[in-house]
């Protein structure tokens, strides 16, 4: 018989099936947990990654530029005018170079109170592009920046811009002071991870599927169709989650979902999802929150 060497692993948690899980509910009994994740960015001018609504041009690219900074100056305003109408908290998933650049965005986010969650300095760079020393300064210095935005609180929770790691994100993350990170989508329960230091990180799923940038921009969905992804995703975990709890992210950026023609579609998944909390089926909530609930249950676990 031939003999085949062994294929990587990540090393960060051994492999589950859903079905074989101990069971937990989450809070009041709940079994679906669901939390948007509010993309907040900001993008250098003639240099940088960013998303297009059209090809690249030679920099400044000011097509593409100057559409996604709608999202901040007039998207991100729409949308949390919506949050408010249906009561519903977020997830704000913050670039720290927007506190310089639109604090006024930010303070009405924290009014709100949503949770804050790190999410680099500006998502015109990856992560996984930094040395050690350089990535475990980012993580530090983007917690420092928010705590201080919010009065000595810090951050529990990172996203890397673009979701980009490197091999030792995971364990600069538990070190730096994270709990928590969203970058891995491979289940739709918290996973606990490994890391070097024997810290515990937790993994709360983050949707690449439920997702408006690979969505609609990647495979061109309307406002319309995304908003049915949207409703048929939830109504299919809610009816999966009487087997098992589950946790349901919706990850939304504001330069796209708040286009006018695209919020109403939205308004109308998310209204969806607010008549099912109201009845009592549901647990809106935030991933810190989540993992707090995960961290509890794993204390009190033999």
């Amino acid at each position: 018989m031939p003999v085949f060497p062994p294929i990587p692993d990540s090393g960060r948690f051994a492999y589950s099936a859903i079905t074989q899980r101990p069971d937990f509910s989450w809070p009041e009994g709940k079994r679906l947990a669901v939390y948007i994740g509010f993309n907040l960015e900001h993008f250098a001018f003639g240099e940088g990654l960013g998303a297009g609504i059209g090809p690249a041009s030679p920099q400044p690219d000011v097509l593409n530029y100057s559409w996604r900074e709608y999202g901040n100056r007039v998207g991100a305003w729409r949308c949390l005018e919506l949050f408010d109408q249906l009561c519903l908290p977020t997830a704000a998933l913050i670039n720290t170079a927007l506190i310089d650049h639109c604090p006024e965005l930010l303070q009405a986010v924290i009014a709100r109170g949503d949770e804050l969650v790190g999410h680099g300095h500006s998502n015109s760079f990856r992560q996984s592009d930094y040395t050690e020393e350089q990535e475990r300064a980012l993580l530090a210095g983007c917690r420092t920046r928010i705590a201080q935005l919010q009065g000595g609180k810090p951050p529990a929770g990172w996203l890397s811009p673009w979701i980009s790691e490197s091999r030792v994100t995971p364990d600069l993350l538990a070190e730096t002071g994270y709990a928590y990170h969203l970058n891995w989508a491979h289940d739709d329960q918290p996973t606990q991870m490994q890391t070097r230091s024997g810290q515990p990180l937790w993994s709360i799923p983050y949707p690449q599927e439920l997702n408006d940038i690979p969505m609609v921009m990647g495979r061109h969905l309307d406002g319309s169709a995304f908003a049915d992804l949207v409703i048929d995703n939830f109504d299919e975990m809610l009816a999966q989650s009487q087997q098992q709890s589950l946790v349901m992210g919706l990850a939304l950026h504001p330069y796209i979902v708040g286009q006018p023609y695209r919020l109403r579609h939205l308004r109308r998944a998310l209204q969806h999802i607010a008549a099912a909390r109201d009845r009592g089926d549901i647990w809106v909530t935030t991933p810190a929150a989540i993992c707090d609930h995960m961290q509890t249950l794993s204390a009190t676990q033999p």
